[in-house]
């Protein structure tokens, strides 16, 4: 120890007389040199980080590209209205809605909006406004109607490529935002661009965005939103920073945007959703540090923005839809009559006149339109089923009006209904000498051509035995049976005391006795002994839609050409309707029409048969040069993506097992990721594909485009995660070295081995997306065995195969 102090001195002596200092004042030098090492050591992180940069965009910008070409590429072919073959039309005055996936549905009503004709689908405006938006630039004026499958565009002078081109945009734009949304979640440049590729080489995504329908923007504005969640989330260690505003009200407007599409949005908001809430509950934690006054901060500005900013940009396009829809057109039928009143022009309503009692009256149901009809032809005494009518009367719904559809409407006698008080007239119907049917009114519908009276009773109507028949009675019985006869009259949206319109006022007629209403519909016909007309009948469930009649004409000796002598002209009642009246009734419209889409398409298909491209859609051919478009995924990509969603749920669960094992094959950085961004879209993927199988309404393929979207990326970062931890064997020198999260993320570089593999993959997939092209594209086939060819699966009816 001594020699060792006399050398320190020694040395202390030597440093000084060299005009040096002590060793304690000479460690700067050393600090400075690690200084300039760190220096470096950034500088050079910078340059790397600025080449990564160059090169996600380099990237970025190709596969944009190649998105744009796939889409834009013979978009003027076919220059004809596309349909799928089998599509079967009707006019949405006589029945509800078909589900509609065709131009014949989409470029039709771009046109509704440029001629301002009221028209009605079961999806929200926003999609059909920009595609009207787009025909308004190109100078469309919708004269053309889109009614005919296969009719030519450029003949009837229609911009048909403009109108393709914007959803063959949003289509191509699906392609970037996969890419930024996986280099977000810290997927490589590699891994990125192959989920990107994947998307620019689908079949079904380029066939659905090439097309005037509304697919492309539902599918741009769902992973749009997606985008601004992921951006958002990123902020979330700048909490109410501008850009963390920011990016969370963008992700409400995105929200706003896909749900204003259509409805299936809600899906998204799902997605969006679950995350928030998870989210929340973390910030939720004691140990991050939160105020329960913080906390509350966090989740109203959440609120706000993802919750009451969606709701009321999602108004805004029903706002325009009704400022521009002010003439009446084909969707008049499905709305109220009150709804209706408003239309210019509507002939439904123009005519309309108070009822008044002793008035002869043709009374329409207001769902299938048949009048309110009877005869001399009574119920036959036995059914096919064994079971007994009363061979009363028969009443029925018959399409057309004559004089077997006069009823006229009596007041209740007291004699024969004491509790029937003695009316009290105002002081209008005094001077008139008239009473008019008012709301809650009880009547007596007296048949014009047989001297009966409308009556129902416990007998089993034909068609429903749970439902009572309705008949008529006359003479003695009418007076004796004299409470069956009475019906109280219900309006919909009357209120006390309002008079019963003709036209404009929906009611349903409710037996006194039996609590009964009048109804019928469209597809119960009776057999030939009631002449194929509807049946009717009287519903115990009040509730039922086809309960509901309007009165067509009215008979009276005050009303002279359609006018009621001292009414220069209708009097307005109740004022019009509020925005947010008219927003109910279409909103509820289109959930009930929407539901209701049930009738079997040849092209339908059921959601579990979807990931695997078991059906496809023909929607147009032509048999010179063998053309067709057939709407067919990509197989090898639809096969692997569903592959992997199964192998990440898979071994997601063999991971749990195993840490209750105590075995820990990923380390606590692969996990963190492979539970927040693969988890992530593997939620995404389900909650956009397992709500289909609760519906009860016919289903297609595109309906599964979204949730495919979300299996690519799941794909992507799968097979980039694999390559970080499987292939190089990270996980456990990643925790050993006890590497940040952040760090982890980017430290990665994708191998040799990893590279190979992607390139592998989508050398195959492009070469299957080229040999599928001309079912994509409709460019046709040499020979009928070029398309037996391509018939892979026997379900694909693809045209002369």
């Amino acid at each position: 120890m001594a020699e060792i102090r006399q050398r320190q001195t020694a040395t202390q002596r030597t440093a000084s007389a060299a005009g040096g200092v002590p060793p304690a004042a000479a460690a700067p030098a050393p600090a400075l040199a690690n200084d300039d090492k760190n220096a470096k050591a950034a500088q050079q992180a910078k340059a790397s980080e600025a080449s990564t940069t160059l090169a996600s965009n380099i990237t970025l910008a190709v596969v944009s590209a190649l998105g744009f070409i796939t889409r834009v590429w013979m978009i003027h072919n076919p220059g004809e209205v596309v349909s799928p073959l089998s599509m079967s039309m009707s006019t949405p005055h006589a029945t509800a809605p078909h589900s509609r996936f065709d131009e014949v549905h989409f470029g039709k009503f771009g046109s509704y909006y440029l001629r301002r004709e009221y028209f009605f689908d079961v999806h929200p405006p926003l999609g059909k406004l920009l595609i009207a938006l787009v025909g308004l630039i190109v100078g469309f004026d919708g004269h053309y109607l889109f009614e005919n499958i296969g009719e030519n565009y450029a003949e009837n002078n229609v911009p048909y490529i403009a109108l393709r081109l914007w959803c063959a945009l949003c289509g191509a734009a699906i392609v970037p935002t996969v890419y930024l949304i996986l280099r977000e979640m810290g997927v490589s440049i590699l891994g990125a661009a192959f989920g990107a590729m994947l998307i620019v080489v689908d079949n079904a995504l380029i066939t659905q965005s090439r097309l005037i329908l509304l697919d492309s923007m539902l599918m741009f504005f769902c992973i749009l939103a997606i985008y601004f969640w992921i951006k958002f989330y990123k902020q979330r260690h700048e909490a109410f920073s501008a850009k963390w505003w920011g990016w969370l009200a963008m992700t409400g407007v995105g929200l706003s945007l896909v749900l204003g599409v259509k409805m299936v949005g809600l899906f998204t908001v799902a997605t969006i959703g679950i995350a928030t809430i998870v989210d929340l509950w973390e910030l939720l934690d004691v140990r991050r540090g939160l105020s329960l006054r913080q906390f509350v901060r966090h989740f109203s500005a959440r609120a706000l923005c993802l919750i009451f900013l969606p709701l009321v940009l999602y108004l805004v396009p029903f706002y325009i839809h009704f400022a521009i829809l002010t003439k009446s057109g084909p969707g008049d039928a499905f709305m109220s009559l009150k709804f209706q009143e408003e239309l210019i022009g509507n002939a439904n309503t123009a005519g309309s006149v108070a009822v008044m009692f002793n008035a002869n009256v043709t009374i329409k149901h207001f769902e299938s339109k048949a009048f309110l009809h009877s005869h001399t032809h009574t119920y036959p005494l036995r059914y096919k089923d064994e079971r007994v009518s009363s061979q009363g009367q028969q009443v029925n719904g018959y399409a057309h009006s004559d004089v077997n559809s006069l009823w006229t409407i009596e007041a209740p006698e007291v004699e024969h209904y004491p509790p029937a008080a003695e009316y009290k007239p105002t002081e209008q119907e005094t001077e008139r000498g008239v009473r008019y049917v008012r709301h809650g009114d009880l009547v007596r519908l007296h048949h014009f051509t047989t001297d009966s009276y409308l009556l129902t009773h416990d007998v089993a109507s034909p068609l429903t035995p749970t439902n009572m028949e309705v008949t008529t009675v006359k003479g003695e019985a009418a007076v004796k049976r004299y409470n069956e006869t009475l019906w109280r009259v219900e309006m919909t949206d009357g209120g006390d005391n309002e008079k019963l319109k003709s036209k404009k006022r929906r009611f349903r007629l409710v037996n006194l006795k039996h609590a009964v209403a009048v109804y019928s519909a469209r597809k119960e016909l009776l057999p030939d002994w009631g002449f194929k007309m509807q049946q009717t009948n009287g519903n115990k469930n009040l509730a039922d839609k086809n309960n509901y009649w309007v009165v067509d004409k009215v008979q009276h000796e005050r009303i002279v050409d359609g006018v009621e002598i001292g009414e220069t002209q209708e009097p307005k009642e109740g004022g019009k309707l509020s925005f947010f009246q008219k927003f109910a009734e279409l909103q509820g419209l289109m959930v009930h029409h929407n539901a209701m889409l049930t009738k079997p398409h040849p092209y339908s298909s059921s959601p579990g048969t979807w990931p695997f491209v078991i059906n496809g859609i023909s929607f147009w051919e032509k048999k010179d040069g063998l053309k067709q478009i057939y709407l067919l995924g990509n197989p090898v990509i639809w096969w692997m993506t569903i592959g992997l969603v199964g192998l990440y749920a898979g071994l997601w669960l063999v991971d749990r097992v195993c840490l209750r094992r105590g075995v820990d094959d990923f380390g606590e950085n692969a996990r963190r990721w492979w539970d927040r961004a693969i988890g992530f879209l593997f939620i995404g993927w389900l909650l956009h594909w397992l709500p289909f199988f609760l519906m009860g309404r016919m289903l297609f393929l595109h309906h599964y485009l979204p949730a495919f979207i979300f299996s690519v990326m799941l794909t992507a970062a799968l097979v980039d995660f694999m390559g970080r931890v499987v292939l190089t064997r990270r996980a456990a020198a990643t925790t050993a070295t006890a590497t940040s999260y952040t760090q982890w993320l980017g430290s990665a570089r994708p191998s040799v081995l990893q590279y190979f593999v992607v390139l592998v993959l989508l050398a195959v997939c492009v070469g299957v997306f080229v040999w599928f092209s001309p079912l994509t594209y409709g460019t046709g086939f040499a020979t009928v065995e070029d398309i037996r060819a391509r018939r892979w699966i026997k379900t694909w009816n693809l045209q002369y195969s």
